[in-house]
């Protein structure tokens, strides 16, 4: 798949022609000194002692990714020379062809100046230019802990004087109507709630509002985001539900639009969604974006029979026409509007051909809709919640002697008897769900699945769409998927719940804690096949009406990073390497044999030379079968331990539940309220906790090695069990850095961290002051095919990370640097102080309106 890229330079001149026989000597062309410059920092870069301009950097110097950001980043420095970007090096591998390349360069034309570096400031003044101050720090985070305590005390109080009244019900009958009647308030209240709150103490949002972050205005917009993401409404993401959720929220949605992402706008009243038009999962289009410490609001308007794809990001001051379409895997930044009926793909997006519909329309109106959204509310009512709310009160109802156990007399909190039947209650809960479980994945949604088929349209909101959504929630389990991950039993438990992966070439990694799916029955993965972290395999289509399954096929003897999309129409063959965040093409010619990256896609080698230096590992099948029996051993003790972290906190839990009903008839609400704030606020601790403990013995360290070699089966074991989970409930408040320091990332003072995630944190440098948005990634190490590398990352002070942004390994952000959304800042990168970068892979973008408040309209399609 190709795209017209955004231009940052001019586009290389034509091959000049032969000259003519006996004509005059050619003049030296006028790249030869930057070709000569290029062989001698990459003669240091590389340690080879000759390069010349026809070497290839990676078949003949052995060059790798990392060594070429080191290249690049030298280039920049020199004001005599081009830029180079990474997709300029994997373009043209050789010097004399990269020089060639850049010849018409505006930077060549004109000696480059570049951006003096920003003095440090003093010690004692720096913490003037770090968002709000001190005393704006503690107080915003005060208020957000009595904000959080308040609300998870009240919801505990109204839980506790629900389960009072189901209980005191005549017999299972009663009580289960009890349960339907407070469930369904409950339920109501919840829903509404968030509704209220937005109106009342935020209004109506408007376009270029700038909000400082730890002020009391963020307060009350963090306030009401929170309360918007907890909104139930939200898990019921593609329904008109939450069409009606978003409207009543202030958003324009047009009738019939379809809104599959669950990444709820915190300013709704900036989005518009015309009539029949399709936004697929994992889309942001939050309305806001953070950077260097201030909130900015702004408008993301989407026209009507438009299509936006899985895994993009649009930021704000953007827009897409009537019937354009945005690909997967893509962004538009602030200022970008796709004309309508244009197709654009690739980060930042620009023109293309692929066409991303592939699903027609099946018919079906306003009352399919209104059916679908009646009979959701009503199972809901009359089936989850009764069982939900209401179970623990029938259970205790119908059995005397667990009430007994659980309320066992007014001195129980001082009987080892006690201590003891909690823990055993916990243990038969625990791991009494975990066959269970099991069981539930690998039969009923198989059974389910019978009455679909793949390549055939069905309507929306029917009896095989609920099917469908059925078998995606059952089998999308990220307990068990992270239980099983990186290790050999990954492949066992996806060809459980549907994976066609026979045969099996085990490598111990062949999947990691990460995958997801539509449907397992139609994802098929090839023999020698690994796949890193979060993958998604895209094998459903909607449009604003219909959907249709289809098979989803990844080649054997591939290699797929991190955070990849895998649509069902992926044209990528045998033998490839799928670089992370890599947008997956759709058309043109099958990729074979050979290396992708970036988005829109390249070709880069598909292997080189440093990555094959564990090969022999793999190619000794005598070696390999001793490796990967002992790293199997050490696989399961690494599961053995996962369990036991989550079953003490499950005991945990659960002796928080049991004390606050053996206290509640002495002191009532104030019995469950401490333990439902506590329940929720141990879980960022209990992480710290895990991730020492994890650590103690085997610190995280820069490593360079075989996947077979011990020092990366330890990493696994970091990689699973602790978790970053519990602390997503801390995501803008003071008290995630706090938790973050705890365990183990050196993090500087008044960090605004939105939502980032951090793979291994005792490798992450973050400075001062700097804005860590939604979605971001901070990612130390890479693993391909059968090598594994880790190098820490330094963000410097006051860097902003953009919404989705992917930060790898042995980066250096300089002070004041921006990323822009879903930049991809490759290994070994070094971006210079203050400069803005976007793209992926990343390089250099032009000067910009740094907060747009509003996109040009679309222009007519063409």
């Amino acid at each position: 798949m190709t795209a017209k890229p955004l231009a940052t330079r001019a586009p290389s001149p034509a091959a000049a022609p032969e000259p003519a026989a006996g004509g005059p000597e050619p003049a030296e062309p006028a790249y030869a000194g930057a070709a000569g410059a290029f062989c001698g920092i990459l003669a240091e870069v590389t340690g080879s002692p000759e390069v010349s301009a026809d070497s290839d950097f990676f078949a003949e110097l052995g060059a790798d990714s990392l060594v070429m950001a080191r290249f690049c980043a030298r280039v920049r420095k020199r004001a005599d020379l081009p830029a180079v970007s990474m997709r300029d090096v994997y373009q043209h591998r050789t010097a004399g062809a990269l020089a060639g390349a850049l010849a018409g360069s505006p930077a060549t034309a004109e000696t480059r100046t570049p951006a003096p570096e920003p003095a440090a400031a003093p010690v004692e003044r720096a913490g003037r230019d770090l968002p709000g101050g001190p005393c704006a720090y503690v107080l915003c985070g005060a208020l957000q802990l009595l904000l959080f305590c308040g609300y998870a005390s009240l919801i505990a109080g109204i839980a506790a004087l629900g389960y009072e009244w189901i209980s005191a019900g005549g017999g299972a009958g009663d009580a289960y109507l009890r349960s339907v009647l407070f469930g369904s308030a409950a339920l109501l209240t919840l829903c509404l709630l968030p509704v209220a709150a937005k109106w009342l103490l935020a209004g109506r949002y408007r376009p270029g509002t700038r909000i400082p972050v730890w002020g009391p205005r963020y307060v009350r917009f963090w306030l009401v985001k929170t309360l918007l993401l907890a909104n139930p409404v939200v898990l019921l993401a593609g329904s008109p539900l939450y069409s009606l959720y978003l409207r009543a929220l202030g958003a324009r949605i047009g009738r019939g639009a379809v809104v599959f992402s669950r990444h709820v706008p915190a300013c709704p009243d900036l989005l518009t969604v015309g009539p029949r038009t399709v936004v697929r999962r994992d889309v942001y289009l939050n309305c806001y974006r953070a950077e260097a410490g201030v909130i900015r609001t702004g408008a993301v308007t989407i026209g009507a029979d438009a299509l936006v794809s899985e895994a993009t990001v649009l930021d704000i001051a953007t827009a897409l026409g009537d019937g354009a379409q945005l690909g997967h895997a893509s962004s538009l930044h602030s200022g970008q509007a796709v004309p309508a009926g244009e197709r654009w793909y690739g980060s930042p997006a620009a023109p293309g051909r692929a066409d991303f519909r592939t699903v027609p329309s099946a018919g079906g109106g306003a009352l399919r809709r209104a059916a679908h959204g009646v009979l959701t509310v009503l199972t809901v009512a009359w089936v989850y919640l009764p069982f939900a709310i209401g179970g623990a009160g029938i259970l205790l109802a119908e059995v005397p002697q667990l009430e007994a156990a659980l309320a066992p007399g007014p001195t129980a909190l001082t009987s080892w008897v006690f201590y003891a039947e909690v823990l055993g209650l916990s243990t038969v809960l625990f791991f009494g769900a975990l066959p269970l479980a099991l069981l539930l994945v690998a039969s009923a949604p198989r059974l389910a699945h019978r009455i679909l088929r793949p390549d055939t349209v069905y309507p929306l909101y029917g009896v095989r769409y609920a099917v469908h959504r059925f078998v995606a929630l059952t089998t999308n389990r990220r307990f068990l998927m992270r239980l099983f991950g990186d290790s050999c039993a990954v492949t066992h438990y996806l060809g459980l719940i549907g994976y066609r992966l026979a045969p099996v070439q085990q490598t111990g990694s062949n999947f990691g804690t990460e995958v997801r799916h539509e449907t397992p029955y139609l994802a098929t993965v090839g023999t020698g096949t690994m796949v890193a972290d979060g993958l998604a395999m895209l094998d459903a289509d909607y449009s604003h009406t219909s959907f249709a399954l289809s098979r989803t096929a990844v080649g054997p003897r591939n290699f797929l990073g991190n955070h990849i999309a895998y649509p069902s129409r992926g044209r990528t063959g045998d033998n490839c390497l799928l670089a992370t965040k890599v947008m997956v093409p759709v058309d043109g010619e099958v990729r074979e044999n050979t290396g992708l990256l970036g988005s829109p896609c390249f070709e880069i080698p598909r292997t080189v030379l440093r990555d094959t230096a564990f090969d022999e590992d793999v190619r000794d099948g005598r070696d390999l079968r001793a490796k990967l029996a002992a790293k199997t051993r050490h696989n399961a003790v690494s599961m053995v331990l996962y369990l036991l972290a989550r079953w003490l906190f499950v005991s945990w839990l659960v002796l928080l539940a049991t004390v606050a009903a053996e206290l509640y008839a002495q002191y009532g609400v104030w019995a469950v309220a401490p333990a439902n704030v506590a329940a929720v606020l141990s879980g960022p601790l209990y992480f710290a906790l895990e991730e020492r403990l994890t650590t103690a013995r085997h610190p995280l360290r820069p490593m360079f090695c075989s996947i077979y070699d011990r020092r990366f089966w330890y990493h696994e074991r970091y990689w699973k069990i602790p978790s970053e989970t519990y602390v997503r409930v801390l995501n803008g408040t003071p008290f995630k850095n706090a938790v973050m320091r705890l365990a183990g990332v050196r993090i500087g003072r008044r960090v605004f961290d939105d939502g980032c995630h951090l793979t291994e944190r005792a490798l992450v440098a973050i400075g001062d002051g700097c804005t860590l948005n939604a979605g971001s990634v901070v990612q130390t190490h890479s693993q391909e095919d059968g090598a594994f590398k880790s190098e820490p990352t330094v963000i410097g002070a006051r860097c902003t990370l953009g919404v989705r942004a992917f930060v790898h390994y042995g980066v250096e952000l300089g002070e004041g640097a921006v990323l822009a959304p879903d930049t991809f800042l490759m290994k070994g990168e070094a971006v210079p102080p203050g400069d803005h970068w976007g793209g992926n892979p990343a390089r250099p973008l032009p000067a910009r309106d740094p907060y747009p408040a509003a996109a040009p309209a679309p222009a007519p399609g063409r």
